[in-house]
Parts: C-alpha cells; structure tokens; sequence
C-alpha cells in the first residue's frame, strides 16, 4: 500500500489565478541572477521590462504546492526531479493568468516514488501562454506495486568543447531574495531545518539554478532575445547552496535544439539532461 495518496492521479486541481506587475518581474530576475550590467532590459520599467521565459515557473508554482500538500508525504522527503517549461509566446511585463494543473502520474520506482504534475497556464482571454511539467521524487515512498512509469529521457553531452560557457556567481543571499516569488519552504533559508534534511545548511531552489540556466540559454543560444526560447527541460542532479558558483555549458544541435549542463567549477554537475528547444 503506498504511503502517497493515489487518487490523485488524473484527477484536475483547483485552477490558480495569479496577477503580477513589472515588479515581480523584476524581482524575479534578480532573485535568479540579473545584473544591471548586460541585463538592464529585465530589471528597468523603462524598458518594459522585458521578462526571463523561466518567469513561467512562477504563476504555476502554486498547483504544485498543492499536490504537495496533497500527496502525504514528509516534505523533507520532497525532490524536485525535473522541470520543463513549454512557451507559446512571450511572457508579458504585466498581468493576470489562469493555471489548470493535473498529477499525471505517480510511479514507483523501487526506493521512491516519481510524482508528475503538468500545468498549462492562459491569459484573461483563455488562450495559451505557457505550459510546466514538474516531476517531483519522494523518498522511501517506492515499493507500493506500482507502475515504474516511462524510461528517464536520454540527453547525450557531446564529446566536444561547448559552444557556449558561462560562468554566474550566486549570492550568499540568493535563495532569501529567489523564496519571495513564492517558494518558501524553510529548507532554504532556516538553518536548523538545512541540517534536519541532510543537508548541514540551507540549499539554494532548483527552479533558482534552473532560471541562471534559462538566463544564460537567452543570452548564448537565444542571442539575446527571450522571446526565442520555444522549451527548456532539465533535472536537477546536485546540490547547489547560495554563494556557489554555476557554470552553465551548451552544445548546439540540428534544428534549434541545444544541450545545456550546469555544473560547479570543480565538474560536479548540478543539473543534467538538459535541452533547449529555439526558435529561428
């Protein structure tokens, strides 16, 4: 019998309203990394502003709070697997959307359990901006007779030097400034509860890394223009804590598809099996 409430399989959540202005597009990108310096188009009204894709994580985030809370799973046993984003169109300085999500699966996968939630979120006018797929990963939930669900996505890094290499600092503060866009579980900014999970200290927010990701992809494989970026998928494979540094690689593929790795300076790699999908 597994621990984690079955029936939430197919079954459609509460949609989620979510109204923003340029503010919290600002602050995102700085709670993901943005500096004046190079990026004063995501950080100045002036100039919009213009709006990271990886922004599409936000106004779901609240459906996935939900399935959390319920799943019945300890929250210290909560990973967040992998992300994807899928974008129709730019993502606007300001305004209000509408998120439908569903767990589209749970899977036993021996020594835990795969949790997959998808998220399509539209605009005041019902039509299509963005599209999440969140896999969460719950420890010590496996082994309840379950499906073990589709084989892991194979992404292949190329033998080769990256065509794109980017180094990017994150702040002893990142992860204070990334848990106002939402995501306020205490494991990244109380001590005690940083030890608790394993851990020694806070960690820094996958989706945080994931948005230095997303920013470098804009800015090498996308030349700059954010509107280019048509997906991003990756999962996250290490540990990152506020203050390390990131370097985020790619590799150009056939077809506006790009492999993109992010790893620590020492080649720990922190979040894998990544692609890119980029418009012409």
């Amino acid at each position: 019998m597994s621990p984690l409430n079955l029936d939430l399989i197919g079954k459609p959540l509460a949609p989620q309203r979510h109204e923003y202005t340029w503010r919290d597009a600002v602050l995102y990108a700085l709670g993901v990394g943005a500096v004046v310096d190079g990026e004063l188009d995501y950080l100045y009204e002036g100039r919009g502003p213009r709006v990271l894709p990886t922004f599409a994580v936000v106004p779901s985030f609240r459906s996935l709070v939900g399935v959390v809370a319920e799943l019945g799973a300890n929250p210290l046993h909560i990973l967040h697997g992998e992300q994807t984003i899928r974008l129709v169109r730019p993502i606007p300085p300001s305004g209000a959307f509408e998120t439908q999500g569903q767990v589209t699966g749970i899977y036993d996968k021996g020594k835990g359990a795969l949790v997959v939630v998808r998220a399509a979120t539209t605009d005041e006018k019902g039509e299509p901006v963005f599209e999440n797929e969140f896999s969460l990963f719950i420890r010590g939930a496996g082994g309840f007779g379950g499906e073990r669900g589709p084989e892991a996505r194979a992404v292949e890094v190329p033998a080769r030097a990256p065509d794109f290499s980017e180094s990017q600092a994150t702040s002893p503060q990142q992860a204070a400034i990334y848990r106002l866009m939402g995501d306020t579980n205490p494991l990244h900014i109380a001590p005690e509860v940083g030890v608790a999970a394993g851990f020694g200290r806070p960690i820094l927010h996958g989706l945080c890394t994931y948005g230095f990701a997303g920013r470098a992809v804009v800015r090498h494989a996308c030349g700059g223009d954010p509107g280019k970026l048509a997906s991003l998928a990756a999962r996250f494979s290490g540990v990152v804590f506020p203050g390390d540094t990131l370097v985020t690689s790619g590799w150009r593929g056939d077809g506006g598809r790009w492999v993109i790795q992010v790893a620590k300076p020492d080649g720990a790699v922190v979040l894998s099996h990544g692609v890119a999908e980029v418009r012409p």
